[in-house]
């Protein structure tokens, strides 16, 4: 009935001349577990559309999950913590799976996998968003080389009371401890972050921007005066609550400030 439904949906979309991307499988839970997920991967095949998959990486440690995993195009994988007390503490897991099984699955995939491979990675304050476990994520994200790591925060109200999205220090701190680390990383944050030209909407464009990637002072002050306007912009989004000045290594960064509180 599934395959159907989506057979259905891709004839509209192409008779209305819209343009597909992927099909991606992102169930309510974890797609891993559903046990007609091998069908279902290759009777999509069947549509030429590529195929795409978000996974929590718990099941990745086991090979018939790797084999149907590597049918993807796309997969990205759910990497939130690399210490076993914290990751028990964010996942709460079955007591049969260990994070270390999973850690290894996840080397082991990303040797095995020839398609497009990205993670991402949630911080939860004062859960997994200390310095010295993103230098850790950061290290074991480096060593499976994604084509690109997202660093994302909680953007709707989770299901357990007093979970709440990184400060913006914290996450400013890990984007930079990643991108040291030679990964392509950015950030998602649950705000649209495509416009990068510097027209008219000069405000819309810094949040946007700032919101995926953080600004060095320095540059945000080239970008302005290329658009003949004056730091008084950066003063007024500071003052109205929409930027943040943080600081990493002695430089100035601005970072689009959160409204999920």
């Amino acid at each position: 009935k599934i395959i159907e439904e989506v057979k259905e949906r891709i004839k509209h979309l192409r008779e209305s001349g819209e343009k597909i991307d992927y099909i991606t499988f992102v169930p309510d839970g974890e797609p891993t577990l559903d046990i007609n997920l091998h069908e279902e991967i290759e009777e999509l095949k069947k549509l030429g559309i590529r195929l795409a998959i978000l996974t929590n990486s718990s099941l990745i440690w086991m090979e018939d999950v790797r084999k149907d995993l590597r049918m993807f195009d796309l997969v990205s994988l759910k990497i939130d913590a690399v210490d076993p007390n914290i990751w028990k503490r964010i996942n709460r897991p079955h007591p049969e799976i260990s994070l270390e099984k999973v850690m290894h699955g996840i080397l082991d995939f990303s040797d095995e996998f020839k398609g497009k491979l990205l993670t991402e990675t949630m911080l939860i304050r004062r859960y997994n968003d200390q310095r010295d476990h993103i230098e850790k994520l950061a290290d074991f994200i480096e060593e499976i080389k994604p084509s690109k790591a997202y660093i994302s925060i909680p953007t709707r109200p989770p299901a357990e009371k007093g979970i709440k999205g990184s400060i913006e220090e914290n996450l400013n701190l890990a984007y930079q401890v990643f991108l040291e680390k030679g990964i392509n990383v950015e950030l998602l944050t649950g705000f649209e972050g495509d416009r990068f030209s510097i027209l008219q909407d000069i405000e819309g464009d810094i949040l946007s921007i700032t919101s995926v990637h953080p600004l060095r002072e320095d540059v945000l002050l080239k970008l302005l005066a290329r658009s003949g306007k004056s730091q008084e912009i950066i003063d007024k989004l500071i003052r109205d609550k929409k930027l943040k000045r943080v600081r990493y290594c002695g430089k100035n960064f601005f970072i689009r400030r959160f409204e999920y509180r």
